[in-house]
C-alpha cells in the first residue's frame, strides 16, 4: 500500500512515516516500478507500535529499545517492565511539575481583580520571577 493508505491505516501521518524512515526507527519502505513507497502489513503493525508508543509518550530512544525487544522472541519481560516503570516515573514528575504550574499560575490570576487597571499581577509575578505555588 502506498504512504497515503498506510497512514490512513496506521494512524501516523505521512510526514512522520518519512520523518521515521529517515531516523531508522523504521526500515525504508520497498519501491514499486512507479518508485511510489509500498508498505506491508508488517509495516503498518510497527507504525502502529510506535504511534501506541508516541501516544504513551514514549520518546524515541526509548522506543528504538522497545521496537528491539519487540523483535526479540527470547527478551526478558523484566526489561520491558522496567522501561515502564522509569517511563511512568518521569510523568508522574512532569505532571507534579504541571500542577506546580497550574497552582502558580492560579494563585497569580486570583491576585488580579481584573479591574481594566494597567496594574498586573500575573505582569508582574512573570517580570519578577516566578516563585512556584506549593501543589
Amino acid at each position: 500500500m502506498r504512504i497515503g493508505q498506510a497512514s490512513k491505516a496506521s494512524g501516523v501521518s505521512a510526514k512522520m512515516i518519512r520523518h521515521y524512515e529517515a531516523i531508522g526507527l523504521v526500515p525504508g519502505a520497498d519501491r514499486r516500478e512507479n518508485d511510489y513507497r509500498d508498505y506491508s502489513p508488517a509495516d503498518i503493525h510497527r507504525l502502529q507500535f510506535i504511534r501506541r508508543a508516541r501516544d504513551l509518550g514514549f520518546p524515541i530512544e526509548r522506543i528504538r529499545v522497545l521496537l528491539r525487544l519487540w523483535s526479540d522472541e527470547g527478551r526478558s519481560n523484566a526489561e520491558v517492565k522496567a522501561i515502564a516503570l522509569e517511563h511512568v516515573r518521569e510523568l508522574e514528575l512532569k505532571a507534579a511539575h504541571l500542577r506546580e504550574m497550574a497552582a502558580t499560575l492560579q494563585h497569580l490570576a486570583s491576585a488580579c481583580d481584573a479591574s481594566g487597571r494597567p496594574e498586573c499581577p500575573i505582569i508582574r509575578g512573570l517580570e519578577d520571577g516566578i516563585e512556584m505555588a506549593a501543589p
